[in-house]
């Protein structure tokens, strides 16, 4: 709680708000209103009760909706500056208005405000301020009332005890869902789950009466005309399943078995691919019910057979979460893989890309062989897929593939697909495939990588587009963390330096170089750094480019932080890379001789502090 102040020094906080908030100016007037809690501080929450908050009520009638949206946003945080709960109710009447506006930015931050203002309010404030307040804007005339009041319900519908005011609550509630204005609907529809999750999470509260309501909800908006509203009904659904689970009760499940089938094919493609796109959840609902879940083969097949290509990209998502629930592996070998098969050449790109980001997980419902001779051929297909994010989604999520067949019956065609990738002429394709590497090099193992992958990765080094040399230099890094310092030395620097001399003449690839082998400098050990990557940084402290020149002054920082640690080194610190900053300090270059001394002067903090 904010303690009122001992004397009232600022005699016009609310005075300057109010001129600020007079400014033609709207900018100035938003950024008047995000000063309000300094305005409540300075006021005190007695003046802020009786002057600030009866001015904003004012406010909220006359302004822009920029303006409203700030004020509903801080009117939320409001209830120290009032005095605490007990003064809470107070900010209800500017938020009533608030939430009645036409702008749906301004509604929403007014509804979060309420409900987070109502977590802190009293029984008796409840049910004196807040659930009338819900009332009143559930019975307006106006759709944006309506709208907000249906956000607010949550906040009170498991802290009424008293049977007789939740059945009030829901029958308000299901008057809203069964509204004239299709956007009333829609928001009851979507708030709905919310409420039912609440009620499952406080079995004990529930009545039968409640759940005739909470059906009654349902079965309006499974049969409303507006597909905008109907397709809400799948998450719905699916917390009406997960209450009656959690009460051991399956009286009810055949029937909301068909109301999921309902919903599954329907004829509106929203609602088709809302069932698509929460299959997994919605069958795991009948999990330990074998015979109803081969019930939902059928209309899983049918929804891969889609004519809409968006529900098709959803269901090919949730293709081993629901082969997981069949309990009979000849349903997944006969009616699921021709399914993923199909999917798999599927004419549209996001579809088969989709199925991508997931089929690999099937080969843990499979045998050695039965993955071998089933799921193999579909996942070399996709590795040849002309459409590289097909082969970017297969390739990230190999592991598993791994850990059950082995890579080496992959290989034949995961190296093509990653050279395609690796060249492809889209440089964020490129830059895909660079981000992959270290997963893949985590998957494969470093004999694998040594042998097919590790040029590829030095190659990148030398691309055209510099966001992908960056790239590639901090993928060597990444690669050296999971292989190790002698792996680095042995597969990667030494190759580095084997560079040619006529390669070196070009400014760009000496500044990989160095920009490669000083990103290596923490990873590896200080006996590497010191006898293969420290004499090459010496040799280009001369270079004839600056910008060369500066970076070698930044290289040494990096290699005097990592030997420091070793006084094995001090003498090479101080004979070879001390004297060598020293002289970039003399140098003609302006931006060279700056980086020199700030190098220098964090060597020597370094040197201090070791």
């Amino acid at each position: 709680m904010v303690s009122e102040p001992a004397d009232d020094k600022n005699l016009y906080p609310l005075a300057l708000l109010m001129d600020e908030l007079k400014h033609d100016d709207i900018a100035n007037r938003v950024e008047a209103m995000k000063k309000l809690d300094t305005i409540a501080v300075a006021l005190g929450p007695q003046r802020t009760r009786e002057e600030l908050i009866p001015f904003l009520v004012e406010v909220a009638h006359d302004d822009e909706d920029e303006v409203f949206a700030v004020l509903s946003e801080e009117l939320g945080k409001f209830v120290p500056y009032v005095g605490g709960p007990e003064y809470a109710t107070i900010l209800l009447p500017p938020l009533n208005i608030l939430a009645s506006t036409e702008e749906t930015l301004v509604r929403e931050k007014a509804v979060d405000s309420l409900n987070k203002i109502a977590e802190v309010l009293s029984q008796e404030q409840l049910f004196h301020d807040f659930i009338p307040l819900i009332q009143h804007l559930a019975d307006a005339d106006w759709f944006s009332s309506k709208v907000s009041a249906c956000g607010l319900f949550k906040s009170v519908i498991v802290r009424v005890k008293d049977n007789g005011m939740r059945k009030e609550l829901l029958a308000l509630y299901l008057q809203l869902v069964q509204d004239d204005t299709p956007m009333v609907r829609r928001t009851a529809a979507r708030n709905l789950p919310t409420l039912i999750d609440l009620l499952t999470q406080n079995l004990n509260l529930s009545t039968n009466e409640d759940w005739d309501y909470i059906s009654s909800m349902f079965q309006k908006i499974i049969n409303d005309n507006q597909d905008s509203v109907k397709f809400l009904t799948v998450n719905s659904l699916i917390s009406i399943l997960k209450f009656f689970n959690a009460k051991k009760d399956f009286s009810h499940t055949q029937d909301l078995l068909e109301s999921a089938k309902k919903l599954i094919g329907d004829d509106a493609w929203r609602v088709r691919y809302m069932a698509a796109d929460r299959f997994d959840d919605l069958a795991a609902q009948f999990e330990g019910h074998d015979v109803y879940i081969k019930e939902l083969v059928q209309p899983f097949l049918s929804l891969c057979e889609d004519n809409e290509s968006d529900v098709r990209k959803a269901i090919a998502k949730q293709v081993p979460g629901f082969a997981a629930l069949l309990k009979d592996s000849s349903i997944v070998s006969t009616k699921i893989l021709p399914a993923v098969q199909s999917l798999s050449m599927d004419e549209s790109e996001i579809v088969r890309a989709s199925l991508a980001l997931t089929v690999t997980n099937l080969v843990t419902l499979m045998s050695r062989e039965e993955a071998i001779d089933h799921l193999l051929p579909i996942l070399l297909n996709m590795l040849k897929d002309e459409f590289p994010e097909v082969r970017l989604n297969i390739i990230a999520n190999l592991k598993v593939v791994n850990d059950v067949i082995g890579v080496d019956l992959l290989s034949e065609s995961l190296l093509p697909a990653i050279t395609e990738l690796a060249k492809d002429v889209n440089w964020r394709v490129r830059m895909a495939i660079i981000e992959y590497i270290p997963i893949l090099a985590e998957q494969l193992g470093v004999q694998f990588f040594d042998q097919q992958l590790s040029d590829l990765c030095l190659s990148w080094l030398w691309d055209t587009v510099y966001s992908i040399r960056e790239a590639a230099v901090n993928n060597l890094r990444r690669l050296t963390e999971i292989f190790g310092s002698d792996w680095c030395r042995q597969e990667i620097i030494s190759k580095l330096l084997k560079f040619d001399s006529q390669l070196l003449e070009n400014f760009v690839y000496r500044f990989t170089l160095l920009a490669a082998l000083t990103a290596l400098v923490s990873v590896v050990s200080n006996q590497v750094v010191a006898e293969e990557i420290l004499p090459f940084v010496s040799r280009l402290a001369d270079d004839a480019v600056p910008n060369i020149r500066f970076n070698i002054a930044k290289s040494y920082a990096e290699i005097v932080e990592k030997l420091s640690h070793d006084r094995t080194y001090s003498g090479l610190i101080k004979h070879t890379i001390l004297p060598s900053l020293d002289k970039l300090r003399q140098d003609e270059d302006f931006d060279v001789k700056y980086f020199a001394n700030q190098s220098l002067e964090k060597c020597n903090m370094i040197l201090k502090h070791s």
